[in-house]
């Protein structure tokens, strides 16, 4: 009898309602097998993941939401969500709990590193393992790129507010994929067209704008999410863009303060690893995590 191969298995497009919202999300592979619960950035969707799913379902159980907010999860107006990473990461846990998720090996990204460090502070003893691709949780890893963004930060008024309303045009969403990018012919152009598409639902400017102020308070919680780190000291694979004007290496390098056995690798790329070295970092998954 053969070994399943990722073909053996696809990928299912699935909806469940946790929190008051109609979480979408993608699942493949075998629901015996480890689970990898990867969580995407700003200005994405699960669908960033899609390499990954297909190189990685053979071995892990793969679920992939998408953040209310982004993608294809759908926010009844009646619920009345309010966008803060608080928020989200309260969905976060109903989402897994209405999966019945009790142990996972966590994938974090740009916004979803303080959407699922919030989830690991609230079930510690379900974090099985860590990977950090970009996803930053030490106030060093903040680059020069976050200075318009945090004087909105200091000054929250109309004017800044407009200030960094670039980053939500289609050059601007463009320009997170590109940057830092030697070879731009591995970046497919879909990716930030569809972005920029769903970026324009009615009202989803505004939200990106919400989410953005409230990322300063993402930076008090860093010390908790060290802490988990700490006493957790679950397997860990801190694999980085290093060329990420917003998520500099100096955050990649400060997770093995917390957890000496951290595996810290830097990768010749911008912001969207995944979308140039998608097959080198499975690769790496499976070293870390596959045994």
């Amino acid at each position: 009898m053969t070994s399943p191969t990722a073909a053996d298995y696809p990928v299912h497009h699935r909806y469940v309602d946790a929190d008051g919202v109609r979480v979408f999300y993608r699942e493949a592979g075998n629901p015996k097998a480890p689970t990898l619960l990867l969580l995407h950035g700003f200005p994405t969707s699960s669908v960033q993941y899609r390499e990954l799913i297909a190189e990685l379902k053979d071995q892990f159980h793969i679920v992939a939401p998408d953040l209310p907010g982004f993608g294809f999860t759908e926010v009844p107006e009646a619920r009345k969500y309010e966008y803060t990473f608080d928020s989200l990461g309260k969905t976060l846990e109903a989402f897994v709990d209405a999966l019945g998720l009790q142990s996972y090996i966590m994938y974090v990204f740009d916004y979803g590193a303080p959407s699922g460090l919030r989830l690991a502070v609230a079930k510690p003893e379900r974090l099985a393992g860590l990977i950090s691709q970009n996803g930053n949780a030490y106030v060093e890893g903040l680059g020069d790129a976050w200075n318009p963004i945090r004087t909105y930060w200091a000054e929250p008024t109309q004017a800044n507010r407009d200030a960094i309303g670039g980053v939500f045009t289609l050059e601007g969403i463009k320009w997170q994929y590109t940057t830092g990018v030697a070879d731009q012919t591995l970046l497919d152009p879909m990716m930030w067209e569809m972005d920029y598409l769903l970026m324009q639902r009615p009202g989803n400017t505004e939200i990106q704008l919400d989410l953005t102020l409230d990322y300063r308070n993402n930076l008090p919680l860093y010390p908790e999410f060290q802490r988990v780190f700490r006493e957790r000291q679950v397997p860990t694979l801190v694999i980085w863009g290093k060329n990420d004007p917003f998520f500099i290496p100096p955050g990649a390098e400060a997770y093995r303060r917390d957890n000496p056995n951290a595996i810290v690798e830097m990768l010749d790329t911008g912001h969207f690893a995944a979308e140039t070295h998608g097959k080198y970092i499975a690769k790496r998954i499976r070293d870390v995590f596959g045994k």
